[in-house]
């Protein structure tokens, strides 16, 4: 494998991306100055394909996937960059214009589905709304491609379904009702923000076949955000490893995992449960394997208060004098072709 300086983490495709995400900055102003917490992010995805958005709570993966839709809550800005939406700024519209690309082109699965849903509105009501808004249907006819979506997304007794408020529905069923609101008007780029948080393993594992199957039958592409390599394992075509608003490596999802190339993700790594490695488990009084979790020291920087050099150094058990400077931007050749990570460990010799 080779490595070289490149300056961007994202390479350049044969065929434009159907999103593609270049530099983006979001700021927030405040009395003492403002402070980046999405810091020059760049990624595309292609019709019919996976990204995840990895990393820890305030890595920047949720703002980045608000700023996508212009979602930012006050005082944050897009203060950078371009979201290049088949071709198509994002970044340079009117509300208005926005209006109509969201839940229209783009649809979104906020993460929490109880707050997310109007408690004291239709389950039927609400799903059939975009395609009202977006689509101009009449209500009955709204509501019967609804309960289409909802047999398509596995709610059983779709037309039933309707005419339930969110608290008679269980957490699964929920996220199905926000998977088939987002899928209403044929969105050619689904985001997906922790769709399975608070689920069981079941419901999970449920959801996510789900959300891969109508991808692929669809052709639309998948954004999922997400803290769990087990579900980025599962899913993703490609991944990008956030820390501190910044990507800090790029790659397939088999590539990731044979030879992770940051320290960060290295560290991740090590703190998922591996219940098969006799390494990182032991057996209990009762025989019960309990997992030995080797967890990165200390916590994420504050977006207005980062470090010297790489946002990383603090926590990094590679750190050395380099890193006092800002990482460089890496090319790395091989595997399943290009992939990018931001670190002094993969420089080229001086």
């Amino acid at each position: 494998m080779s490595a070289v300086l490149s300056p961007s983490l994202v390479s350049s495709p044969a065929a434009p991306p159907l999103l593609d995400v270049r530099d983006l900055v979001v700021r927030f102003d405040a009395m003492t100055g403002g402070f980046d917490v999405v810091r020059h992010v760049s990624f595309s995805l292609e019709a019919g394909r996976t990204l995840c958005l990895v990393g820890e709570s305030g890595s920047g993966k949720s703002m980045t996937a608000l700023a996508l839709l212009r979602l930012i809550p006050p005082p944050g800005r897009i203060a950078g960059g371009s979201v290049l939406l088949a071709g198509e700024d994002l970044a340079t519209l009117g509300e208005a214009e926005m209006r109509r690309i969201r839940g229209g082109r783009v649809g979104m699965i906020f993460q929490e589905p109880m707050t997310s849903l109007n408690p004291v509105l239709r389950v039927g009501d609400q799903a059939a709304e975009p395609l009202i808004w977006h689509w101009k249907l009449p209500r009955r006819q709204a509501l019967e491609r609804v309960e289409d979506l909802f047999r398509q997304v596995g709610i059983p007794a779709p037309r039933a379904r309707l005419r339930e408020y969110p608290h008679q529905l269980s957490g699964g069923m929920r996220q199905r009702v926000m998977i088939a609101m987002a899928l209403a008007c044929e969105p050619a780029v689904l985001l997906a923000d922790e769709p399975t948080t608070a689920l069981d393993v079941t419901i999970q594992g449920q959801i996510l076949a789900l959300l891969k199957r109508l991808s692929a039958e669809r052709g639309l592409g998948l954004v999922l955000i997400t803290h769990d390599l087990g579900v980025v394992a599962e899913t993703a075509d490609e991944v990008c490893v956030m820390y501190a608003g910044g990507i800090v490596e790029r790659a397939s999802a088999a590539d990731l995992f044979a030879r992770p190339l940051h320290p960060y993700t290295e560290g991740l790594m090590r703190c998922a449960p591996a219940l098969d490695d006799p390494g990182k488990s032991d057996a209990t009084e009762n025989g019960t394997p309990r997992v030995r979790l080797d967890a990165i020291p200390g916590a994420p920087p504050s977006a207005d208060a980062l470090p010297e050099g790489c946002p990383f150094r603090p926590r990094c058990r590679s750190a050395h004098e380099r890193c006092l400077d800002p990482p460089p931007d890496v090319t790395i050749q091989g595997g399943r072709g290009p992939r990018r990570v931001r670190c002094w460990l993969h420089a080229p010799s001086a």
